[in-house]
């Protein structure tokens, strides 16, 4: 493995191979406040010139290999993808209770949500491989919620999407601050959002100065796109490989929307 180093931060280089594409992948150590927080970065250094930046925030579990593996798949695609880190050390966990505990740590207090989020897609701005005029947010979970708040807090985006994410509608303030379009990727049968919830989204959308939709894909239960879903232990959650398929699909038209098909 080879060590560089980037400013005054330690990382590690990990390269993986296709005929035609040459994915680098590395570990980010940066902080929030006096938080110490280790993302993952993956882009292809045989692109020339700058690429589109997506970041993304992991599920309440944690950065995990699920979230990981979508910064590949993206980097694959022509991306520079950084994978943020919410609760500090890059950790993750597979029980609920923990999961919980964590996420709440970082979502009692809105501004504290906001900043820790941003101090991963400041990492992101800063690679030199990204083109910072086009940059976009995918959030799973917990961060589906998080992608919303960044939007709402005046992040400079091109554009969120929100992957079986928390319905989080903005106030009058927060939404003329909102400069992201926004893709709502939902499950019609997802038991974490109830029919009244959705509702209210919608009303306040439909009232809000902001470019968005919202997109529910029958049958699917939360957590409809990560493989794994269904080995939890939690009723609510449940892969759906045709809605994780179709989502994916409709974040792609997203982006090619946004960053006006200049992503090869």
């Amino acid at each position: 493995m080879k060590r560089i180093h980037m400013m005054v931060l330690l990382a590690a280089i990990t390269i993986t191979g296709t005929a035609n594409a040459k994915v680098v992948t590395q570990s980010i150590d940066y902080l929030h406040g006096n938080v110490k927080l280790q993302g993952y970065l993956a882009f292809d250094d045989t692109n020339g010139g700058k690429m589109p930046g997506v970041l993304i925030v992991h599920e309440w579990w944690g950065l995990n290999d699920f979230a990981r593996s979508r910064a590949e798949e993206l980097a694959h695609m022509g991306y520079v993808a950084f994978a943020l880190d919410m609760y500090g050390g890059g950790k993750s966990t597979e029980h609920p209770e923990e999961a919980s505990a964590w996420m709440k740590m970082v979502n009692n207090n809105m501004e504290n949500w906001q900043q820790r989020a941003m101090a991963g897609l400041d990492v992101l701005k800063k690679q030199p491989q990204v083109d910072t005029n086009r940059i976009a947010a995918i959030g799973y979970c917990f961060g589906g919620a998080t992608v919303q708040v960044l939007a709402y807090g005046g992040a400079d985006l091109k554009g969120v999407v929100s992957f079986h994410g928390s319905l989080l509608p903005p106030n009058a303030e927060q939404a003329g601050r909102t400069q992201a379009k926004i893709l709502i990727c939902h499950g019609a049968q997802d038991p974490m959002t109830t029919p009244d919830s959705m509702t209210a989204y919608i009303k306040a959308m439909n009232t809000a100065p902001i470019d968005w939709q919202l997109i529910a894909y029958g049958g699917a239960r939360h957590s409809f796109t990560n493989p794994d879903a269904d080995k939890r232990g939690m009723d609510a959650l449940k892969y759906d490989p045709s809605a994780d398929r179709r989502s994916w699909q409709h974040m792609v038209s997203f982006f090619d929307e946004l960053f006006a098909a200049k992503n090869t």
